[in-house]
């Protein structure tokens, strides 16, 4: 499957939730919070807090018990990931490069009032950039406003002798280029997205035509065309531009594989060895069969401690859904929890079997379904400083069905998200006491099950019709969030049966069910609208699933009042009357769902997320806007990473490698700049 990235934001998802204002009820919740406040560690996850945004750090548990070899291992990936930062920015916005340096030479060097609220301002929006890898928001996909003027920053780069190209200086404060992903109805995706995927000029008709002449070797295993080029048109023909060694990004590639090489040199094994050196061919290549080679040996590569992602891989930040954005996530396996989720890739076959999907739709065989708990040790590219929770990968369809894939879970970065979090919200959004306490004791159990479910159940279930092109080709611009939708769908599924305790993985599957659908139908109906201005279309690709998911499960139940939505004190909530009629419901469009995907149904794909999944009641949204007004805790996170300092002895060998943790935001990605810049300003 091509869209795998789950981001849940378990502050959102997990997290936000309230009760009646009974003085009663809101002392028994004080008293909770009281207690968990005594009883977290004295580790301080939150680093800092500005506009919509807060940044937090993580540790690493069970660094201590690597051998030397190993940790490493986890050095040289860690390099290897940071050596391909700068590509992210590039992938990103064309003039990125050029404005960040421009705007760090400014911090770096003024020396004029900086108790200005202007300069404030100016550090703010730096800040913002740095965290989204450019000039447009990490999830709204907006371009960020800065809130300093034209003169202003003017006088800065005079003052500092900073030179910044007219366009790139004007794009910051115009109206052009405002959206980098845009996924609108009607419009051409490919030229009104600002993403650098594509060169001026390149249309949807364009890449549609231009890789639908392109025809696989093998039909049965088809190779991901796009995943790793940018698109241009040179004299009126169009052309790609490979990311490779000596290709486009060739100097930061260059970096990468030098790291890559040093890590196979302490491969834990002769499969992760095997598996290090195809990637790094890959690099060198650029050859997408060699890519495939190096998916199908890198998820048959299940044994050792270590484990990483590394290239060009999610394709959300293309419009059409080809071309991978760069990232790098280095994992450590989480021994203890491993084992006990194991036992849904264990049990993968029964799922799929006991699904309710159409019987030509299900999979004789779930075949390498491999999950793992895992603690990371070091991200990178698009997985840094925003990141996901969960991942499942290869994307490719015919992968999964012959090898498999690897499913993880981000350990301590679920254990980050949920010790940083905030209290406020807890007492806002829930519609009664009963809600308050399913969620306070069964709510991150019920997330992180989810969070497995959807990746190493959802993700590995299905099969396409024979025959049927591969989902980019046939649901195209809505190929994202059908398939982010459908795995939730079989998560949500499987969240109300009670084959989760026979397995041992939960102590009461009901009220863990119960608790998870609370928050679900919370969270797609209210409280992510946090995340949009007032008026805005849902436009990223897993805010849109779980609207259209929650939207249709609401509509559909109306009749039997499965969901009442409820106003009371001029608040609205919504109460889940019936659960188990619920999952029928979700049953049902998971069914849909999947038929729509295993039929390629470009016009039913449509129907379901533009009626369901993209505009906004406006009266809910202001109202959810309002009445989070009273909350000071940021709606978006990320992290900080710990830094890996290497000792060595005369002889220039690594002999022990500590962990510290980075001062703050702005010191690191100062020092990520300087020292991982490996790409010009203009690509």
């Amino acid at each position: 499957m091509k869209l795998n990235k789950i981001v849940f934001f378990i502050a959102i998802s997990g997290i936000m939730i309230a009760c009646k204002k009974d003085p009663k009820v809101k002392d028994q919740i004080d008293n909770q919070e009281e207690k968990q406040e005594i009883t977290e560690e004295k580790f301080d996850y939150v680093v800092e807090q500005f506009a919509d945004l807060k940044v937090l750090r993580y540790q690493i548990p069970g660094w201590e018990n690597l051998t030397l070899k190993e940790q490493k291992l986890v050095y040289y990936l860690t390099q290897a990931g940071l050596s391909g930062r700068d590509i992210m920015w590039d992938q990103n916005y064309r003039h990125n490069l050029t404005i960040r340096k421009a705007l760090e030479k400014v911090y770096t060097s003024y020396e004029g009032d900086k108790n200005l609220e202007e300069w404030k301002a100016f550090e703010t929006y730096l800040k913002r950039v740095w965290f989204s890898n450019g000039i447009h928001h990490h999830y709204s996909n907006d371009k960020i406003k800065p809130e300093f003027s034209k003169d202003y920053l003017s006088s800065l780069l005079a003052a500092t002798s900073t030179e910044m190209p007219k366009e790139a200086y004007e794009v910051i404060f115009d109206e052009a280029d405002t959206k980098k992903v845009n996924q609108a109805k009607g419009v051409d995706n490919v030229a009104v997205s600002a993403v650098n995927f594509y060169g001026p000029g390149v249309t949807n008709k364009d890449v549609t035509s231009f890789y639908g002449k392109m025809k696989s070797p093998n039909p049965a295993k088809p190779l991901s065309f796009g995943l790793n080029s940018q698109l241009v048109k040179e004299n009126g023909a169009l052309k790609e531009r490979v990311y490779k060694s000596g290709g486009l990004y060739g100097s930061a590639i260059d970096e990468i594989v030098k790291w890559l090489e040093k890590a196979q040199g302490v491969a834990e094994n002769k499969a992760q060895g095997d598996a290090l050196g195809l990637l790094i061919k890959y690099y060198k290549t650029g050859d997408l069969q060699t890519w495939d080679d190096y998916n199908v040996a890198w998820t048959a590569a299940t044994e050792g401690n270590i484990d990483y992602i590394n290239s060009f891989i999610e394709v959300y930040n293309d419009p059409l859904g080809y071309r991978g954005s760069y990232e790098s996530i280095i994992q450590i396996k989480d021994f203890d929890m491993s084992q006990k989720m194991s036992v849904l890739s264990e049990n993968a076959q029964w799922f799929e079997d006991n699904s309710p999907l159409m019987d030509e739709h299900k999979k004789d065989s779930v075949v390498g379904v491999s999950y793992k708990v895992v603690a990371v040790a070091g991200e990178a590219g698009d997985a840094s400083p925003s990141t996901p929770i969960g991942v499942n990968l290869p994307n490719a369809n015919w992968i999964r069905a012959a090898v498999g894939s690897k499913s993880v879970s981000l350990g301590n970065i679920t254990e980050a998200y949920s010790n940083a979090g905030g209290s406020g919200r807890l007492k806002e959004f829930v519609h009664d006491q009963e809600e308050f306490v399913l969620e306070e004791k069964y709510g991150q159990l019920g997330d992180k099950l989810h969070t497995a479910l959807h990746e190493v159940v959802g993700h590995a279930s299905g099969q396409l019709n024979p025959g049927v092109g591969e989902t980019k080709e046939t649901l195209k611009n809505y190929a994202s969030t059908m398939e982010e939708g459908r795995a939730d769908l079989v998560g949500l599924y499987y969240l109300m049966d009670p084959k989760l305790q026979e397995l041992g993985l939960v102590e009461d599957w009901e009220k863990t069910g119960k608790a998870a659908y609370d928050g679900y139908i919370r969270n797609g109906l209210m409280t992510q609208l946090i995340r949009l201005n007032l008026g805005d279309d849902v436009e990223e690709a897993h805010m849109r699933n779980r609207q259209w998911v929650s939207g249709w499960a609401f509509e559909q139940g109306k009749k039997d009042n499965v969901i009442e939505k409820v106003t009371r004190d001029g608040k609205t909530y919504f109460d889940i009357k019936d659960y188990a009629k619920l999952r029928e419901i979700f049953g049902r469009l998971l069914r849909e769902t999947q038929r729509i995907k295993s039929e390629g149904d470009y016009k039913a794909a449509e129907e379901l997320v533009e009626g369901y999944g993209v505009k906004v009641d406006q009266a809910i949204h202001a109202e959810v806007l309002e009445r989070n007004k009273q909350f000071t805790s940021a709606p978006y996170s990320g992290f900080v990473n710990p830094v890996l300092v290497p000792e060595m002895n005369e002889s220039g060998e690594i002999t022990k490698i500590e962990v510290t943790q980075p001062e703050d935001f702005v010191s690191q990605m100062l020092f990520y700049s300087k020292n991982y810049n490996f790409l010009p300003e203009v690509n």
